[in-house]
């Protein structure tokens, strides 16, 4: 599979701040919480048609992907 000569990127971003936000990114990536969330996704298996959502009391529910990207209907601006 060849990869697409276009690179796609959401945000506008220098160098610097490109690369700043990519050791944030990785740092938050490899915290124990987030292993923990990723492992737990990979062993009971993504879907296609949903997306697992962790709530706050620790446990784990499918939802629509609408929703669980959208922050259920509060949008993202202010997570």
């Amino acid at each position: 599979m060849k990869s697409s000569p276009v690179k796609l990127t959401k945000q506008k971003l220098s160098p610097k701040a490109a690369a700043a936000k990519k050791k944030r990114d990785i740092e938050f990536a490899k915290t124990p919480a987030r292993k923990a969330k990723k492992a737990q996704n990979q062993r009971i298996g993504q879907r296609s048609d949903s997306d697992l959502h962790h709530t706050k009391s620790g446990g784990l529910k499918r939802v629509s992907i609408k929703n669980n990207r959208g922050n259920f209907g509060k949008g993202t601006r202010n997570e």
